[in-house]
């Protein structure tokens, strides 16, 4: 996933997800260093004055690569940093605005480009910390600076004579343009502008401006209520006997939780993100899972007097569905997808709903499996969603003699990312990946890594954030500090973040095959990120739409399970023997298992999303009016998921609508189908890549010209057509899913 928590900055739309350049050798320090590299500093006020000594953010950084010096920069630093980067922003694009010359290509949209440099800096490390290590003080300069960027922002896109320019030159694209880069950006500019409401009136753009406002503020909120029903959910074990079926480093971590929050002598359960929680294929009694499921299911719902996220989804899907009919769309969705890959609503539904009575038979069948395990055991009635999990375990051991147990101790977190994820990068693009301990970092388990191309120079820099911490949001993802930019001279500072539960002191790291699949997921993101080779920083690295960006991503995940890569990386991680052939093919026809559940639970959250944002104004507003406005979230959810025929009592949608943190605070809305589209590309790209001789470097160089290095730079398709030969075709992905 991509980090879409930033606020990302108007024009140069750089604050996204990229950038960066240099070549040097750098000095390599102890591993015992690594511990006092720094964290922000969270000690000072969130709303302090402006500092009278130097501000760290306010200059490019020193360090290689202008990568964030983390030990100088304390939390009271954000503020005024922000409102000088805002001012700063705000003269040069009315200087570009206000000049007397005509507009050409160079003194409107490149000048756009360099614009607000100091501002993408600041903001690129405050939202990559706000998601990734927060604390009280960056929360409130959130709720604080959100509603101003937005309002900055506005301020921008919403400025007429700076949008006349822009128009101007759209009125003579066929000749202002030099190249196909430059093409893309004037048309991408220019699209921004329109889709953010630059020909609407004064009094429409005023509500358009109060709108985005409250829809930012909105975000910050629900994002933080999110980080906040971590601990509020959280499930408390008394005794060890209860936790049956978890290993060693799984009581390890629990009773280690349980201490840091105040329950020595107890256990805690960590809810992650989604509905499904990983706990629920060990724990053995029936009770704690439901105990476990019923945490994460009801989240966010103000049950017993909890958190409740019901009123910000219902304002967040009111505020946006009427700001599409302002802008002239039926809906939210019809106004997102208008320059995705899928064009229109229409098409992402018809997508998902022609998976559906596939998808449905195979989990129905699934479904039917795990009730005959249940029998077996005593247990009468139906399948309950807390069951699944346990009991899919038992048939996957069942079909494929397969113990997960067996497999974690050959999946430690360093062989696979040395000899699994970083081999494949080298196998496949020359590039390697070697790490220095010489940089601070905001949190002392964040590891960073020069990337060097096969020529020996240094293409970016690559930080893994693994481990999951309570001033942490859940999930996966990338982000960048410093985006690419021929224009700029810049090189990336990627970040990847995962959220691995931390092994006891003097414990490995032993994964799941899930998580493994997961880093190779990210690091997909990541070269997309660091591969970029474009002159501007709109059109860099991720910057593409929504259902291409998990493309690159999706792609990298099953070289994951590819024997050439499995078999250098699983290895024992107490013997260093390699995981037997057999249970290396029985891992890899299990990782095709229960797929039904799987593509079942993502389509129910897909098409929820859809739903949400297919209200138009009217049929929002009426919702709203409802007596009892909070039920109504989820008497809408149910109805959403009945009317797509995919109310399966076992299998509920992968996110509730009180905690699907992709629409309603990330990038997501109307987009959540994107995975699943991409999917489509990733299968599709990966099986020409194996018809191809595989882990090769003709393919990866392929692969990187054609894909990776582009960002924005040329039309999605074409670029897949450019790799691929052909546009893309099904059939890939219902082998992929097992579904064929």
């Amino acid at each position: 996933m991509i980090l879409k928590m930033s606020l990302r900055i108007v024009l140069s739309l750089p604050l996204v997800v990229v950038g960066n350049q240099c070549h040097c050798d750098e000095p390599i320090a102890t591993r015992e260093n690594a511990a006092n590299r720094g964290n922000v500093n969270d000690s000072s006020n969130a709303n302090a004055k402006p500092m009278t000594v130097e501000n760290p953010l306010i200059e490019p950084s020193s360090l290689p690569l202008e990568a964030p010096d983390f030990l100088s920069i304390e939390t009271q630093h954000f503020l005024p940093a922000f409102e000088m980067a805002m001012g700063e922003q705000m003269a040069e694009t009315l200087a570009i605005a206000d000049q007397p010359d005509p507009p050409t290509y160079e003194n409107t949209l490149v000048a756009l480009e360099r614009s607000g440099a100091t501002l993408r800096r600041v903001q690129s490390i405050f939202s990559h910390l706000a998601a990734s290590h927060t604390n009280p003080a960056i929360q409130a300069i959130e709720v604080e600076i959100s509603p101003r960027l937005a309002a900055h922002s506005d301020n921008i896109l919403l400025n007429r004579r700076l949008f006349d320019r822009i128009d101007q030159l759209w009125q003579q694209r066929d000749t202002v343009a030099s190249d196909e880069e430059s093409s893309r950006l004037l048309i991408e500019t220019h699209e921004t502008f329109v889709r953010a409401g630059a020909r609407l009136d004064d009094e429409k753009k005023t509500r358009i401006r109060q709108i985005n406002e409250q829809l930012s503020s909105l975000a910050t909120q629900f994002q933080n209520n999110l980080l906040a029903l971590t601990q509020e959910r959280s499930v408390i074990v008394d005794t060890v006997a209860e936790l049956e079926g978890l290993d060693e480093s799984e009581l390890a971590a629990a009773s280690e939780t349980a201490k840091e929050r105040g329950h020595a002598g107890k256990y805690v359960l960590v809810i992650t993100n989604t509905t499904r929680q990983p706990v629920l294929g060990s724990l053995v009694s029936r009770e704690l899972r439901r105990r476990v499921w019923e945490a994460s299911a009801r989240r966010g719902t103000g049950e017993k007097g909890g958190i409740d996220n019901r009123p910000l989804v219902m304002q967040t899907a009111l505020l946006r569905a009427e700001r599409a009919s302002i802008l002239g769309y039926p809906n939210h969705a019809s106004f997102k997808l208008e320059n995705q890959m899928a064009a229109n609503p229409d098409a992402a539904l018809a997508m998902l709903r022609d998976l559906v009575p596939q998808v449905l038979a195979k989990a129905k069948l699934e479904a039917e499996e795990i009730l005959r395990l249940m029998k077996q055991d005593g247990i009468e009635g139906p399948v309950e969603p807390w069951d699944w999990e346990f009991y899919a375990e038992k048939v996957r051991a069942e079909k494929y003699e397969l113990d997960e147990a067996l497999v974690k101790p050959y999946l430690e977190l360093e062989s696979v990312l040395q000899y699994g994820a970083f081999y494949t990068m080298k196998r496949l693009y020359g590039v390697q990946f070697r790490e220095r301990f010489d940089l601070p970092v905001y949190e002392p388990s964040v590891r960073v890594f020069n990337v060097h191309d096969e020529n020996g120079d240094q293409i970016g820099l690559f930080y893994a954030d693994y481990y999951r911490r309570d001033s942490k949001r859940g999930g996966a993802w990338m982000d960048a500090l410093v985006s690419q930019s021929k224009l700029l001279g810049q090189l990336p500072v990627i970040v990847n973040v995962m959220n691995i539960p931390a092994p006891a002191e003097g414990q490995p790291t032993l994964m799941s095959l899930d998580h493994v699949t997961t880093l190779f997921h990210e690091l997909g993101h990541g070269v997309h990120g660091l591969f970029s080779s474009v002159t501007y920083p709109s059109l860099a690295g991720t910057n593409v739409p929504r259902d291409f960006v998990e493309f690159p991503s999706t792609f990298h995940e099953d070289f994951a399970i590819d024997p050439a890569v499995l078999g250098s990386y699983a290895k024992h991680y107490q013997t260093g023997e390699p995981m037997p052939k057999s249970l290396l093919e029985k891992s890899i026809a299990a990782s095709k298992f229960n797929q039904g559940f799987d593509t079942l639970e993502y389509l129910s959250a897909a098409l929820l999303d859809l739903a949400w944002h297919s209200l138009s104004q009217e049929q929002a507003e009426a919702l709203a009016e409802l007596p009892d406005a909070p039920n109504a979230v989820e008497e809408f959810e149910l109805q959403a998921l009945r009317e797509n025929g995919v109310d399966f009592h076992p299998v509920p949608p992968r996110y509730r609508s009180p905690f699907f943190a992709h629409v309603w605070s990330g990038g997501y809305s109307a987009g959540y189908y994107a995975y699943l589209w991409s999917e489509i590309l990733a299968a599709d790209g990966f099986a020409h890549v194996m018809a191809r001789g595989g882990l090769t470097r003709e393919n990866g160089q392929a692969y990187r010209d054609t894909i990776l290095s582009k960002g924005g730079s040329r039309e999605v398709m074409k670029q897949f057509i450019d790799f691929r030969g052909q546009k893309p075709t099904v059939d890939a992905l219902l082998i992929r899913r097992g579904l064929r």
